[in-house]
């Protein structure tokens, strides 16, 4: 029995992202030909709505034509790889659509009253803000060096107290006691 050649198992999918990643849309199109319905399918089941998962299917194309170079055999099947491409978009379409809410227009403008206001607090906080940082500056001037770097990284920087003794060069105890003295210092100071 022979697979006619419009059947996925006689498609090479890894050719047609290794010619998509060197610019060759004609292979694009026959990834389109041979998967959009499929596709859709996929994000359809996923998002639940045509228009959404439509969207999903041109954003994924758009993926594959952009990422194709990405695309690594070693690591599994390019038809594998373009499934999983939509239905991580149309997963991703899913969790940001659940962060809107519809609101009527009363409640609307509601929100911009409210939003206007806390901006208006914001401006009258802004100026005892600069204070503080002025005394923030001029507290963390006071600290030695190596401390104040160490309070540094890890509250600027957000580096943890492993990354801090690997940059600084120092036992992890050490930064560890230099942040815990540093913060305590700050806090007289700050009072």
């Amino acid at each position: 029995m022979t697979i006619a050649p419009d059947t996925p198992a006689s498609f090479d999918y890894e050719q047609c992202l290794r010619n998509c990643a060197r610019g060759d849309r004609q292979a694009l199109q026959d990834i389109y030909r041979h998967e959009s319905r499929y596709l859709l399918g996929v994000a359809l089941r996923i998002v639940r709505q045509r228009q959404q998962a439509e969207d999903v299917l041109h954003d994924a194309f758009v993926a594959i034509w952009t990422k194709a170079a990405s695309f690594d055999a070693t690591l599994g099947s390019g038809r594998g790889w373009i499934y999983s491409v939509t239905r991580n978009l149309a997963l991703n379409s899913v969790r940001n659509g659940a962060r809107e809410v519809s609101v009527d227009e009363e409640t609307a403008e509601a929100l911009d009253a409210q939003t206007s206001m806390q901006a208006h607090h914001q401006l009258a906080d802004a100026f005892e803000m600069h204070v503080s940082l002025g005394r923030l500056n001029d507290c963390l001037s006071r600290l030695e060096p190596a401390r104040r770097n160490c309070i540094l990284f890890a509250y600027v920087d957000g580096c943890s107290h492993g990354e801090i003794a690997e940059r600084t060069q120092t036992p992890l105890g050490t930064v560890k006691a230099w942040i815990k003295r540093g913060m305590g210092s700050l806090r007289e100071c700050m009072a």
